[in-house]
Order: C-alpha cells, then structure tokens, then sequence
C-alpha cells in the first residue's frame, strides 16, 4: 500500500505495532493510544509514526474531537483485556469506543477490527474452527477477555451497516514474532528459564494456528480489501496446525532448556483453525512455524539459541 491515510490503535503491541511501523514506510500513518510505557511514543515518531493521545476508557470520548477524519484505512487493535473481570466494563468500553471510532471515521475505505479466536465454545483438543462454529465466550484464563470481544462484534457489525462503512472482523489466533514480548511462545519459554511449571492437557495437548508477524503485516491490506457490509468475518491464523506442546518441545531442542511440563485439567485454552477462508483472502502463509520461533528467540534470546542447527528463516513452497 502507498499514498493512503492510515488509522491504528493498539499500535504499541505485540500486533499492531509491527503494521504500523511497516505501513509508515509508504503511507501517513497515525497511533492512538495512552502511550505510558517509557519511549514507546518517540520510538514510534522516529518510524514516521503520528502519535495521537486517545483513552478508550474516556467516557465523555472527547479526545477524538480534533483528530482528522479523512483517514482511507482502520486498524482497531486497541483492547480493554478486563483483567479486573469486571464483565460490564469489557464490554461496555470496548464497544462504545469501537463504535465512536468508527463513527469517526465514517468515510474510510476500509474498517479492520482485531477480534479473537478465544471466543469459540470450546471442542475437542484438535477441532479445527471456522468461522461458522459457536461462541460462548467462556475462558478460565482471563474470563472478561472474550465476553468483551463477542459484545464489540456487535457493535462493530451494527455500525458497519448503518454507516455503510466497510469493514473486516479478523478472529486472531496466536501472533508471535521478534518484536514486542514475542507472544505466546515466548511466554512459555519466560516460564521455562524461570523452571516454572507448564500446565498441559492430561491427554493429548491444545492445537493452535500461530501467525508469524511477517505473515500478519503482510495480511492486513488483504484483509482491507476482503471489507465489506454486511462485515466480513473470518478467522485469522496461520496455515499450519501447531500443537503447543509440540512448540514448547521445539524451543527445547533449540535451546537445551528443559520445560516443566504437568498434567492439568484446567491449562491456557488455544483454538486451531481452518484456514480455508483466510487463505481465499490472503494468499497463503510464508513463515513456517518451526523457523518462525526459531527466528524469534534468535531475536529475543540470542545467547540461548544452540548453533549446530539449521539457521535461516525458511519460506514455505
């Protein structure tokens, strides 16, 4: 994409910094956000990145007054987590913000809201969801994350259609990659240098569709063009089934540090998609997963990365 007005939120995150940053190089990018982790704000402005001071919790939404509104594209990352478990406060900030953001930018060319794959009622182990299955917003890990999530697709879906506003509702799976904590991945493996226990599945393990940040910046202006009203929905994940299991294994082999693995009835849910649809707007994926977390601890943990493997970042066919 060159020439076009770009909006983003979550922009200092694990997912929409990297599309910010990589959007900038050809585009105006503007970031909404509270920016209060230290130099985050300037680290962005050095990457041509417009900062803007924007607080989803605002209820009067009054820092969005004087911002342009001639913005072509959308990204709303931006989230309220819940991690209070306040129920009402996920879904009633995260809604209303949706909805004044896209109220806002009314006359763009394309909306893409982030929404998450954790929303699914919860199958086998292995099933592999589309974007038909159902939802019931349950998850033990952080119990308001979802209830929020499924309450701002309606919101999202209804002012698509009243505002005739194009848009994409993209379910993320697991984003990981070199900038940022990293994701999930890297999550595990904080855990495992610290010889913390990983809680796994009693039998089997959790399958998930994990999304390399190359494959993910590099799907976004697909995912513009896939907008549309009534919106869009899809499931966004990698192309490959990724048991989490599997991927602890891997970062064992890469780095010799072994992983307390232990047998839990209750563990971090995670969802493997089918990608049948996303692939249809996408294309295909580039980063496989086994080179994709190898190129992440290089990046994160150099020192930890054993030498006498296979390098590179590899491409899939």
């Amino acid at each position: 994409m060159k020439g076009k007005k770009i909006l983003v939120t979550g922009g200092t995150g694990q997912v929409a910094r990297p599309v910010a940053e990589a959007l900038a190089e050809h585009n105006e990018v503007w970031c909404l956000g509270r920016f209060g982790a230290p130099g985050i704000e300037r680290a962005l402005n050095e990457k041509s990145v417009t900062t803007w001071r924007w607080d989803m919790d605002d209820p009067s939404g009054d820092s969005l007054k004087n911002l342009p509104r001639d913005f072509t594209h959308v990204i709303h990352s931006a989230v309220r987590r819940g991690e209070d478990g306040d129920f009402n406060a996920a879904s009633g900030v995260n809604s209303v913000a949706a909805g004044r953001l896209m109220s806002h930018c009314r006359d763009a060319e394309a909306f893409l809201y982030v929404s998450t794959g954790a929303l699914y009622a919860r199958q086998t182990l292995d099933h592999r969801y589309t974007e038909s299955d159902p939802v019931d917003g349950v998850a033990d890990w952080l119990p308001a994350y979802p209830v929020g999530k499924i309450a701002t697709e309606g919101a999202v879906r209804a002012f698509a259609q009243v505002l005739g506003l194009p848009t994409t509702i993209a379910r993320l799976n697991i984003a990981y990659g070199p900038g940022g904590y990293g994701g999930v991945p890297m999550l595990y493996f904080k855990r495992m240098l610290a010889g913390e226990p990983i809680p796994v599945p009693v039998e089997g393990q959790n399958w998930c569709s994990l999304l390399h940040t190359d494959d993910l910046v590099r799907q976004v202006p697909h995912l513009w063009r896939a907008a549309a009203t009534p919106a869009t929905l899809v499931n966004w994940g990698g192309d490959e089934p990724v048991g989490i299991t599997d991927c602890i294994r891997h970062m064992e082999e890469l780095t010799g540090i072994e992983a307390r693995l232990v047998p839990s009835a209750v563990t971090r849910e995670t969802y493997q998609f089918d990608p049948t649809l996303r692939r249809a707007l996408t294309g295909p994926c580039a980063v496989p997963w086994r080179d994709g977390i190898r190129h992440t601890l290089e990046a994160l943990y150099p020192r930890l990365v054993r030498r006498n493997t296979d390098h590179g970042l590899g491409r899939a066919a």
